[in-house]
């Protein structure tokens, strides 16, 4: 079960990070970056695009999901 699990994460930790990925080329991240850029340069913010926050999540994903199949069960004596 554990490695279906850790399957599971490890396939949408990639998914979400080529997501982010083909956000970041895309138009619409560009205009992202763009803005925030902008907005981070007039109020002195820490904002960060979209496409940031989806390529983080799908890396972690991929070290929870490795982290759940390296995981030892319980041992039987």
């Amino acid at each position: 079960m554990k490695t279906i699990l850790g399957l599971i994460c490890i396939i949408g930790g990639i998914a979400l990070f080529f997501a982010g990925l083909n956000r970041k080329d895309s138009l619409a991240g560009q205009a992202a970056t763009a803005g925030n850029s902008i907005a981070n340069s007039l109020d002195g913010g820490a904002r960060t695009p979209k496409h940031v926050g989806f390529m983080v999540g799908g890396g972690a994903l991929v070290l929870v999901g490795i982290g759940v199949m390296a995981r030892r069960g319980p041992r039987v004596v």
